[in-house]
């Protein structure tokens, strides 16, 4: 063999190794790209549109009121046995045995005293017996002139009171005034509320939210929605799981729901959390709570 046809041989094979080596490592390499580059859609939380009820709503404050309150004043001497009262009573129980009459309940409520040991007497012959009727409580507040036109009787309340952290309490407009106060510009209204196991006391600070333009209205969650400058957006969900951005126009919001004007419509499947996951006609896993 000459020795240009042992060069050639020799480079044509090399070429062959060469080429052989690059194919083997391309097709492996495509081989686990195909194999591990298949990322799982991400799995991210869905809810659907539902329907409830929105308002908007005023929120003041207000002192609680005794629906019935009675005073008694009794002089010491006046007193017979000993001096002990009940912490509640009923219409027609007695309250307190004196030497000349006895003082019976005309209504059901809770008894109250200006002391607990000798200290309650006001005066050295008169001290003060009260009884309250507590089942109720009212409260009366001052509605600003802009919301007059809105406050009906019998619009629902909710009240808080402190000393029962975020409890709330259910009420209603009881009253409405007839006439705008012209020094203070508001319409005088009373909020009764229900007391069934008298937690609530007369004389207490009361937080009221009065709620009006009741409405039901399309519903997400506030973390569903997507602020672009003025716009609002959300992500919808296909039936092949599939996300599809689009605009929509909200309203009120209420306690971590917004409420959907337009856009949207009821039983739609959106993503409600994890907005940074999604991208717009991406697959995604739902994960329903």
């Amino acid at each position: 063999m000459k020795r240009s046809t042992k060069i050639i041989t020799v480079v044509t094979i090399f070429f062959i190794i060469i080429t052989s080596v690059i194919v083997a490592r391309t097709m492996i390499g495509n081989h686990f790209k195909k194999k591990f580059s298949k990322v799982p859609p991400p799995g991210i939380i869905v809810a659907e549109v539902i329907e409830e009820e929105f308002s908007e709503k005023l929120e003041t404050f207000g002192t609680a009121i005794s629906s019935k309150s009675k005073t008694f004043k009794i002089r010491k001497d006046e007193v017979s046995g000993e001096f002990k009262l009940k912490e509640k009573v009923k219409k027609g129980d007695l309250i307190l045995s004196l030497t000349n009459r006895n003082i019976t309940a005309p209504f059901s409520g809770v008894i109250g005293y200006t002391g607990l040991t000798e200290d309650i007497f006001v005066s050295d012959n008169i001290f003060i017996i009260t009884l309250d009727d507590n089942s109720t409580i009212y409260s009366d507040i001052k509605i600003p002139e802009s919301y007059a036109p809105f406050i009906k009787k019998g619009l629902p309340v909710d009240a808080k009171v402190s000393s029962y952290g975020n409890k709330i309490f259910k009420g209603k407009i009881d009253f409405i005034s007839s006439r705008i106060n012209a020094d203070t510009r508001s319409l005088l209204s009373r909020v009764s509320i229900k007391n069934e196991n008298l937690e609530l006391l007369s004389g207490s600070l009361l937080d009221i939210t009065i709620k009006f333009n009741l409405r039901n209205a399309l519903s997400v969650p506030d973390t569903s929605i997507m602020m672009e400058g003025e716009k609002s957006y959300i992500y919808t969900v296909s039936k092949e799981n599939i996300t599809n951005k689009i605009e929509v126009d909200i309203g009120s919001r209420n306690d971590g729901k917004v409420e959907i004007l337009s856009g949207l419509n009821k039983g739609d499947q959106i993503v409600a959390e994890g907005l940074k996951k999604v991208r717009p006609l991406g697959k995604i896993k739902p994960i329903k709570k």
